[in-house]
């Protein structure tokens, strides 16, 4: 018998919250404000930018880096600001709102 089982024998009435596969856990600092993300063209080809994120600058590479990874698409930090090669406004957002960020989109 295992420490589950002897916890669950000695609390039966506790019910264990699973979490749902599809929520993608944040391990960045989360904020108030929202992030603002925009579509822009820049050399006739499609970006997509972040801006708005007033943490520290590891979370703000490690968020950029998780937004590459989960996305296969290249981009990078310039100032203030997250860049993503290609127009994944919509991903973006939804990958943002399931780590418990508000976001707003801007233009388009």
């Amino acid at each position: 018998m295992d420490l589950q089982d002897q916890l669950k024998n000695l609390f039966p009435d506790h019910i264990e919250k699973e979490e749902s596969k599809t929520a993608i856990k944040s391990t960045v600092w989360l904020q108030d404000d929202p992030i603002i993300c925009k579509y822009e063209k820049r050399k006739g080809k499609p970006i997509t930018i972040l801006e708005g994120y007033n943490g520290a600058d590891k979370d703000f590479k490690q968020l950029a880096k998780e937004l590459k990874k989960s996305l296969s698409v290249g981009g990078g930090i310039k100032g203030e600001s997250i860049i993503i090669q290609g127009d994944y406004r919509d991903k973006i957002m939804e990958i943002l709102k399931q780590k418990g960020f508000n976001v707003k989109r801007v233009g388009g």
